[in-house]
């Protein structure tokens, strides 16, 4: 057997090892305590793919044609730098930034992956039909991927379309928009097949970017921002799916596998999230919810009743049983660790402490899981909606901590209300609710939410981490 052979069956069996060790590692994400060993495996078997890819023999080649062609400097240089940028952002993001910065990650995913194809497209003369079409759609759906994730960065920064864009004849433009990148799919492979000219393939490749580009664009720009855990969660498959189809036309079996996996997670993860939205998935890119600020039914006007930190020390301090339930503020407060803090002291009081997560809570899929984590909260006291609603009604106290939508009763109560059917955590049947806020306004969505005026509601205002802090303090000068 020569040695080019003895390469190829090497290679195999270090792309089927990394494959196992990526599906291994999927699925022991899927517990807390297994989480960190599923990371580390997947990162293993990355790094086994990536050597392996440095190995092949197309790669090792490149070492005798000269520096400026040489495959082994070129990935140093962007290993390198990619490095650098990737610490120095990691380390200066803040917590707040998270959702933004992923979004931005999975639009690196499909750039990378339409640079891919456009780079084989231009070197790779000896393509075939089915590995033409791969490309296209590797393409189509990488560029999406990336303007996509571009806006859903603009968004959720408040750096780029701060105002609400309603594009008339959207669905109808979309439609246009796809139909003409399709058609820019099916010209470069009858180029391939020689039923056409090759200028014809170049003309279908520049259509076909041009258009899926522009697509990506239009079909999240009028998305509102309540819809942004979900947009991500939809883009973050699209970069998957992209990877995929450039495994196919590259004959890379473990880009396939990877692309997979993150495809079908992403799809799963988005499909979970609009279930507990109460919305559907064509709704979501074929509608603009959350695009406008929006009311449910005009009823009687009340103001929400105050409370200071000390009266609601004594509350607390009575209290047998009490559930936080975490949003968006709590990340821009950064008071997860004060949190723990208060449930360290409630604990101590003889207090049954648990944390009611709502899978949209926030501004990306797990981002109060991933705060909490960071303070150290036990996984187990985490508690879904479904967990911790049967036994709302006997919570002494419920402390809503910079949460609006996923506590807003209008989702049962009124017809009206664009959250109407949207599961929720059932706040308002707690004996007392505590409300976190900095002042009056509504949610991300806009939606005003009548539990700020409940009988059994009363508003601590103020910032989230001071407010909690000082009730901290509170049970330490016992």
């Amino acid at each position: 057997m020569s040695w080019e052979n003895v390469s190829t069956v090497l290679t195999t069996i270090l792309y089927m090892v990394s494959a196992v060790l990526f599906i291994r590692g999927i699925k022991l994400l899927g517990k807390a305590d297994t989480a960190r060993r599923g990371n580390l495996m997947s990162s293993v078997g990355m790094l086994i793919a990536v050597v392996t890819v440095l190995l092949e023999k197309n790669v090792t080649d490149t070492l005798t044609e000269g520096l400026a062609k040489n495959a082994y400097i070129w990935a140093l240089a962007a290993i390198v730098l990619g490095g650098v940028i990737g610490a120095v952002w990691a380390k200066k993001v803040e917590m707040t930034g998270m959702p933004q910065l992923v979004a931005l990650f999975n639009g690196f995913g499909g750039l990378s992956s339409l640079l891919v194809a456009l780079t084989q497209y231009m070197t790779d003369k000896s393509i075939n039909v089915f590995s033409s079409v791969a490309l296209g759609l590797t393409i189509a759906i990488g560029a999406i991927a990336f303007t996509g994730s571009v806006v859903a960065w603009g968004k959720l920064s408040g750096k780029l379309f701060k105002k609400n864009i309603t594009i008339p004849g959207k669905n109808f433009l979309n439609a246009l928009l796809a139909i003409a990148g399709l058609g820019g799919v099916v010209m470069y492979a009858l180029s391939v097949a020689d039923i056409a000219d090759e200028n014809v393939g170049e003309i279908g490749i520049i259509i076909t970017t041009a258009a899926y580009l522009i697509l990506g664009f239009t079909m999240v720009i009028a998305i509102g921002g309540g819809d942004m855990p979900v947009i991500i969660s939809l883009l973050n498959a699209f970069s998957g799916l992209a990877a995929a189809f450039a495994g196919l036309a590259m004959s890379n079996s473990v880009l396939v596998v990877s692309g997979c996996l993150v495809g079908t997670s992403g799809l799963i993860l988005t499909l979970i999230m609009c279930k507990a939205m109460n919305r559907k998935l064509t709704a979501l890119l074929f509608s603009s919810f959350g695009a406008s600020a929006k009311k449910g039914a005009a009823g009687e006007h009340k103001e929400p009743k105050s409370m200071s930190v000390e009266d609601a020390y004594l509350i607390l301090e009575a209290a047998s049983s009490v559930v936080f339930i975490p949003g968006y503020g709590m990340a821009v407060a950064q008071a997860q660790h004060a949190v723990k803090e208060l449930c360290d002291k409630l604990e101590e009081n003889g207090a049954e402490v648990s944390f009611a997560i709502h899978p949209v809570a926030g501004r990306m899929p797990g981002h109060m899981n991933v705060l909490l984590a960071e303070a150290n909260v036990p996984y187990e006291q985490l508690k879904t909606a479904d967990e911790m609603n049967p036994m709302m009604s006997n919570t002494d106290v419920a402390i809503v901590i910079g949460a609006n939508d996923v506590v807003n009763p209008s989702a049962i109560s009124d017809e009206t209300s664009p959250l109407y059917g949207m599961p929720i955590i059932n706040a308002f049947e707690a004996r007392t609710v505590f409300v976190l806020k900095r002042g009056k306004g509504a949610g991300f969505s806009g939606v005003e939410n009548p539990l700020f005026t409940n009988d059994n509601t009363v508003m601590i205002y103020g910032d989230a981490k001071q407010t909690v802090s000082q009730l901290v303090s509170e049970f330490s000068e016992e």
